[in-house]
Formats: structure tokens, sequence, C-alpha cells
């Protein structure tokens, strides 16, 4: 079965900009169209932020680029617009999103000859740009999960027939620390080897997250020439996770009072205030979510939480002993999917415009660090979708 090629994370990435790049200049021929595959948003920002920069002028953005879904929309809509010159700019871009759709239920016969017959003879003026980001590729492709490898398959058997193929792999730790460093160096600063290390891990080599907050760290040691690991400690882990460790530490023991003003001090602290509800709830369910893994696999010190946490679900190593113990104060599964839901509930509720954001994670809090009524556990499924959570 054939898959993802072996290599750093970025690679795939960086092979793409340069045949954006080249085809930009007039050096190379561009492909009639490329397929995104995986759901590294980093990376795809990377991906996306080339494409615009190459062949979408700022102030014509509004006639040459579209961002079209197949959920709402037809893949022959998309193609009749890749194949209809633009009068009011000289070439298009196509973002699709949505790909999955063509590989639900059906064969979807009369979709696929559309898509050949547009690629035999595709508008040279136009671009498209498939985005399946419906698969996962870890940064080890070897650790493909098998419905991962024949979704990759089928995308090569198909539209990887016409289109280029990019892999946007999730990042390896030492990619992400590499990454930081050049980052770093580009806007003259140092980032030593060991904050490197130590930032990539306490994120758990998440690059969104990672990108993040080593911006942060450039304007706090802008002058000083170097970032230190004090600096991380102080940026990253004494502001943001400890803090949120504190507060689930709080909830496992039903300490309601504790966990309020706990929950107040991070909205205090944040930058975004109430708009940073979505993140702190994408916190807690990731910690959730790794507190029943220690729960389902027995974990009981720190050094066996590395084998239980695959690469990008780890924590800061400050955390492990915290995690186990507040794990462990769980009796069973199903308090911790009833945790999950009432996360998901408040992500669905704030993700549609509460009037109060403040009062909506109150009262996620209050639910969670109080004890459960045995009704509440009757009806919590024996599975739960990690899918469905924020996060």
């Amino acid at each position: 079965m054939s898959g993802p090629r072996l290599g750093g994370s970025f690679a795939a990435v960086n092979r793409f900009v340069a045949e954006i790049d080249a085809a930009a200049a007039g050096s190379s021929r561009l492909k009639p169209g490329y397929v995104l595959a995986g759901d590294e948003i980093f990376l795809l920002d990377r991906c996306r932020a080339a494409v615009l920069k190459a062949f979408v002028p700022p102030d014509c953005q509004d006639f040459c680029l579209s961002d079209l879904d197949l959920a709402s929309t037809s893949i022959f809509a998309v193609l009749d617009r890749a194949q209809t010159p633009s009068l009011m700019a000289p070439f298009q871009v196509i973002f699709v999103r949505g790909v999955r759709q063509l590989y639900t239920r059906g064969q979807k016969k009369e979709e696929f000859a559309a898509l050949e017959r547009y690629f035999r003879s595709p508008n040279p003026q136009a671009l498209l740009l498939f985005i399946a980001d419906f698969l996962r590729i870890p940064a080890d492709a070897r650790r493909m999960e098998l419905d991962d490898k024949n979704r990759y398959e089928r995308l090569t058997e198909t539209l990887g027939e016409y289109c280029g193929m990019v892999e946007l792999a999730r990042m390896g730790e030492e990619d992400a620390m590499r990454w930081a460093v050049a980052t770093a160096q580009d806007a003259g600063l140092r980032l030593e080897p060991d904050a490197a290390r130590e930032l990539v891990d306490a994120l758990g080599a998440d690059m969104m997250l990672v990108s993040s907050e080593l911006e942060k760290l450039l304007l706090y040691a802008d002058g000083r020439g170097k970032i230190t690991l004090g600096d991380v400690e102080t940026m990253v882990l004494g502001a943001k996770q400890r803090s949120l460790y504190e507060l689930t530490d709080a909830i496992s023991a039903r300490d309601r009072v504790r966990a309020l003003a706990l929950l107040h001090g991070l909205l205090a602290s944040s930058d975004a205030g109430e708009d940073s509800a979505i993140g702190h709830l994408y916190m807690l369910a990731r910690t959730f979510r790794q507190m029943l893994v220690v729960l389902e696999k027995n974990v009981r010190d720190s050094r066996a939480i590395w084998q239980a946490l695959w690469q990008g679900f780890r924590i800061p190593p400050f955390a492990a002993d915290d995690l186990i113990r507040q794990a462990r104060r769980y009796k069973s599964r199903r308090e911790l999917t009833r945790a999950l839901r009432l996360v998901a509930r408040a992500d669905l509720e704030l993700r549609s415009s509460p009037p109060d954001k403040r009062l909506v994670l109150e009262r996620l809090i209050y639910e969670l660090a109080s004890e459960p009524k045995p009704s509440a556990l009757a009806w919590a499924p024996a599975q739960l979708s990690f899918e469905s959570l924020p996060g």
C-alpha cells in the first residue's frame, strides 16, 4: 500500500512553496491543481500564504480568490468557475474545502468523470487547491492509521492522477525545534537549545501554539539578543499552562470556590479576556482527554506517562505528576466522559455567540467541580467521539 514519503515535516511544504515561487517568476510551469493532504493547520497556512503572495494581489482579491466548500457547492460548480475566465482578473485561485464529500457513500462516477474532463484540458489561468484535511499524517508516516492510509491511497488514485500531492504531516519535535530556532534567528535573536526544547515540549509540538508563544517571546526578549529557558518558563509555562493545571486540580478536587477564582484569574490575565474562552475550552478538553488515557491505561508514575501519551498529545514535564494525581481522583471512565460532554456542550454554546461568554464558562466550571448526580452518570455513553470535542 502506498503512503506519504518519509522525511521532515517541512520538506513537502518547502517543495510546494518553491514550485509556487518558480511558477510566479515564470521559470517553471504550474500544475493545474494540488491536493493539500493532512490536518496540520500550521503548514496549511504556510501553503495558503505562499499562493496568495504569488498569485493574489491584495487589490484584486475579491475578483481572483475563491474559497468554496463541497459541503455546500457541487464539484461541477467548482469546475465551472475554474473553467470560466475572469473578466476582472488575469488569474484565479480556488481553494476547495470539504473534499471528503467526494469520498462518501457512492462511487461518485459523474463527479470524477467531470474532474477527468477538466484536467484533460485545464484552464491555464486557474489554480485549484483541494484541502483534504479529513486525514491525519503523523510526523513518522510509518505510524499512520490504517484508515488514513486507505484515504491517502484513494486520494492519490483519483485527484492525485491530475494534481500535485502536498503532505501536511504533523510536526515532529525535532522539526518544531529547528523551526523555532530558525525563526528566532531571522528575528535577530538566539533561541537557546534548552529553551527551544522546553517550548516545544511544553506545548506538545502543537505548531499553532508554538508559533503564537514564540511570537510573544520574541517581543519579550527584544533587545537582549537571546531567549533563555527562564524566559520560556516565565512567559509560556508560568502564565498559561501552570494556571490551567491549577484549574483542573481544583476541578478534580471538587473545590468550586477555588476553581471559579482560578477561572477569573485566567480571564483577567488573558489579553483577549472573554474572547479567549474557546482557547480555554480547547485546553480543558485536551487535559480531560489526557486524564482519560491515563486512567484507562492505569498510569501510576511519570515515567509511564510518556509511553501512554503519544507524540503531539504529551504534556509538559512539570505537569506529569499533577495530571496523574488528578486523573486518579475520578472513580470511573464515566465521570471523565461526563466532563468531556460538558466541555463539548459549552463549546457549542460559545460558538452560538451567547450574550455573556463569562457566564457560560462559570457554569461549566461549576458543573465540572460538582459531584455528578447518579442520573448524570447513567446517561453517559460507553464510547465518546473525540472528534466532537474542541481541540
